[in-house]
């Protein structure tokens, strides 16, 4: 008899359904074994929680994804862990300059009403009780036609349906992660003052797309440092993808306006050269221009579990670091680092192997076109 071929483990719905709101959770855990006692077995009532809250309204998409970082898997898991997770890799400096920022736990809640994400997020959080603190908390909105902040078309060119899936999605790269995805998160502040006194042509030029139509412009026209040349990576005429539902935010009482950005990847390498090529440059300072109009305030790495692995984390074994606090790294103990650019083929990037012992990113050559 034939043996049917083993399913993958259901992922988390990285890739769910586009939605008007959304909650973004970073929180710390606690250094102590209760708190981690705590979180670990919180990680099987994610799962009851949002079909409790989100039962109420079916219409309303609600779902949750739940990632954590380098130094949250190391003190709350221990080994094995996953072969790419490390912490956020800083880029640029002065102005330009992408940080790292602590956080243990992401989580990420949309749905097609606020009130959803509010209740889901507040259950969840209370679960949880005084074991994480949160430092960092954004209620997105969707902006009229899927608009960000500064005007523009946000996720135009997003992979859908199976597409999305090989990209966002890890396969046997990790065996003991499979289905499983890396998340990274930035909180973007806009000088929109600044960039509101741009002409439009200008602002296209910078975006590299038109604004009304949202059109990609030419190679002959779109300048090679416009942020759409510098966040597209392609290897053989392939483009590789990552998968973003980056929320517009903001206060206006306070003239606060921002964009979070939230990116899903099967490997943080892609992630991690479109930040290279914007904060440093491809060549080094040919910058993304849209950051003369935006400052990254938060940056963080995390992974995300397939389904059942989020739930069987509630059973790991404390890790042996528990027995002595002086072998617990922290985000701020840790510094960050940052890697040189090569290329390599556009499938090792569909099909990831793990990160190579120098370091490098290995990832394909951009799509742009210089321009005088």
């Amino acid at each position: 008899m034939t043996e049917r071929p083993t399913s993958p483990p259901e992922p988390q719905p990285v890739s769910g359904t586009v939605t008007r709101s959304a909650i973004f959770l970073v929180a710390t855990v606690r250094d102590d074994p209760a708190a981690h006692a705590n979180v670990r077995g919180w990680c099987a009532d994610v799962g009851a929680y949002v079909r409790a809250v989100g039962k109420r309204v079916p219409s309303g998409n609600l779902s949750c994804v739940v990632g954590f970082s380098d130094n949250a898997w190391g003190r709350l898991f221990g080994d094995p862990r996953p072969a790419e997770l490390h912490p956020f890799r800083e880029f640029g400096a002065g102005k330009r300059h992408a940080p790292a920022t602590p956080g243990d736990l992401l989580l990420h809640i949309r749905a097609e009403q606020m009130d959803l994400c509010f209740e889901l997020a507040t259950l969840l959080l209370n679960k949880l009780g005084d074991a994480v603190t949160v430092v960092d908390e954004v209620h997105g909105f969707r902006y009229f036609d899927m608009r960000a902040m500064i005007g523009f078309v946000d996720g135009t060119e997003n992979p859908e349906g199976q597409e999305a899936l090989e990209f966002t999605v890890m396969g046997d790269e990790d065996p003991e992660f499979a289905g499983g995805s890396y998340v990274l998160v930035q909180k973007y502040l806009h000088d929109m003052a600044g960039w509101n006194a741009l002409p439009v042509e200008a602002q296209e030029r910078i975006i590299g797309r038109t604004k009304l139509s949202d059109v990609e412009l030419d190679d002959g026209v779109k300048p090679s440092w416009s942020h759409s040349a510098l966040t597209t990576l392609e290897e053989d005429g392939k483009e590789i993808k990552i998968l973003r539902d980056n929320m517009p935010f903001g206060r206006p009482g306070s003239a606060e306006f921002g964009t979070y950005f939230i990116g899903y990847a099967r490997s943080p390498r892609p992630i991690e050269q479109m930040l290279e090529n914007m904060f440093v440059g491809r060549p080094p300072g040919n910058y993304d221009r849209l950051l003369d109009f935006s400052n990254a305030v938060t940056g963080g790495l995390f992974f995300v579990p397939s389904v059942p692995m989020l739930e069987a984390l509630a059973e790991r074994e404390a890790p042996l670091a528990e027995a002595g606090p002086e072998s617990i790294r922290t985000l701020i103990d840790t510094p960050p680092t940052s890697t040189p650019v090569v290329d390599v083929t556009v499938s090792s990037l569909i099909s990831p192997s793990p990160a190579p012992a120098d370091g490098s990113l290995q990832i394909g050559s951009l799509k742009g076109v210089s321009q005088a």
